[in-house]
């Protein structure tokens, strides 16, 4: 079944029964006599067919993606996962996210890893780093673009750092003042604890004895931030979310006093702070399976995703 299911995705690809013919060795009749069958293992009807050009059904185009996996999974049972080619590298990639990634690297590094030619189908699955690590774990993902894991890296796996994000402080557009005045005067809307960028900012606001006034508390930073615009509250949040960077700093580098009588920045609707003392920063990058970086797709799409963090400096 393994050879029609081949069949069946190179007829897709070509869209031709006689082409997928020419690459697989096979006469027209043969192809059309293992997608028959196929089709009636399966009880569906893979292709529409008229005279001679067949293009994918409803149920074809549904059931694609699940073919190329069990390709991709029949090669690696095999021992062929390192050197992926023909149908098994074209097995969807599945790629989690945090929103921020999604928002900021994602876009520009898939836009780089798409003009190498013909890559597999993406799957990009939303979440906070420590639902995407469990997903890692359950070997739903192949990879992951999160904030480094506080218990450190699974042996089966290895992260690779794309970049250190600073934190701000964000309040309400024409707020006046400093953190510590938008601590007292404000409710903080904060950033789900229970998430590793949340933990960072709650250690932070304990470390500098900020004591909050508490509001809402949610896991998006998109959401924060729109509640924030809306009057809510002041938070702290990666700047990346804001598309701020302030001028003459690298990440890492210190950020002045919020008590120093500096003015707030405007910046996507909201007044920004820097935060004092030494600089809050995130690491963010990709932890991969060490099975899927034997994939060259997989090492290809995480050095784009490097090279669009080093463009952003």
């Amino acid at each position: 079944m393994i050879r029609y299911l081949k069949t069946f995705v190179t007829a897709a690809e070509t869209a031709s029964f006689s082409a997928a013919g020419a690459r697989l060795g096979l006469t027209q009749s043969a192809v059309s006599a293992q997608i028959q069958r196929l089709e009636d293992d399966l009880g569906v009807q893979l292709f529409e067919r008229t005279g001679r050009a067949v293009s994918l059904s409803d149920d074809g185009r549904r059931l694609l993606a699940q073919a190329q996996g069990v390709i991709a999974g029949y090669q690696a049972m095999r021992g062929d996962a390192g050197a992926l080619g023909g149908q098994a590298a074209l097995a969807p990639i599945h790629v989690g996210a945090i929103l921020t990634a999604q928002l900021g690297l994602l876009p520009g590094a898939v836009r780089r890893w798409t003009t190498l030619g013909a890559m597999p189908h993406l799957n990009i699955v939303p979440g906070m780093s420590v639902q995407l690590l469990a997903q890692l774990d359950a070997r739903e993902l192949d990879l992951a673009v999160m904030i480094r894991p506080r218990i450190g890296v699974p042996a089966d796996m290895k992260w690779l750092t794309l970049m250190h994000e600073p934190y701000v402080a964000i309040a309400p557009k024409g707020t006046r003042g400093d953190v510590a005045g938008w601590a007292t005067t404000l409710p903080f809307v904060r950033y789900n604890r229970r998430s590793y960028g949340g933990d960072l900012v709650d250690r932070y606001l304990r470390r500098h004895r900020l004591w909050v006034r508490e509001g809402v508390e949610l896991d998006e930073p998109e959401v924060i931030l729109r509640m924030v615009r809306a009057g809510l509250g002041w938070s702290i949040v990666p700047a990346t979310l804001i598309g701020l960077a302030f001028e003459g700093k690298a990440a890492g580098a210190s950020a002045p006093a919020t008590g120093s009588g500096k003015s707030p920045r405007a910046g996507a609707g909201v007044q920004v702070l820097p935060l004092s003392g030494a600089p809050l920063t995130r690491e963010l990058g990709v932890l991969v399976r060490h099975s899927a970086l034997k994939r060259a797709a997989v090492s290809t799409l995480l050095q784009c995703l490097s090279d669009e963090a080093g463009s952003r400096g």
